[in-house]
């Protein structure tokens, strides 16, 4: 993750809990996932696309884009990536 908190996107590695993740394009992923987040041009909303670590293929987390609170994107990809370590077939939402 970027050490900058005025950066336009954070990219992260994470292991998904049970159910992982829902994508809108494969249905739920699991397993150890790579999570890109960025902050959309209004500046008040996050697209976020999501992979198998390693993969070249990225998928549309469901509820992208998503708002984010005072367009504080640094701490809405920290709550996301800790969603999908508890996992629950987690939404961008």
């Amino acid at each position: 993750m970027s050490d900058n908190p005025d950066t336009a996107w954070y990219q992260d590695n994470v292991p998904a809990g049970p159910g992982g993740a829902m994508t809108d394009d494969v249905g739920v992923i699991t397993g150890d996932l790579t999570v890109h987040t960025e902050l959309g041009d209004d500046g008040h909303s996050a697209h976020v696309t999501i992979q198998y670590t390693g993969a070249e293929e990225w998928y549309t987390l469901t509820g992208s884009p998503a708002p984010v609170s005072d367009g504080d994107l640094a701490a809405y990809h920290q709550d996301l990536l800790a969603r999908i370590r508890r996992g629950g077939a987690v939404e961008a939402m």
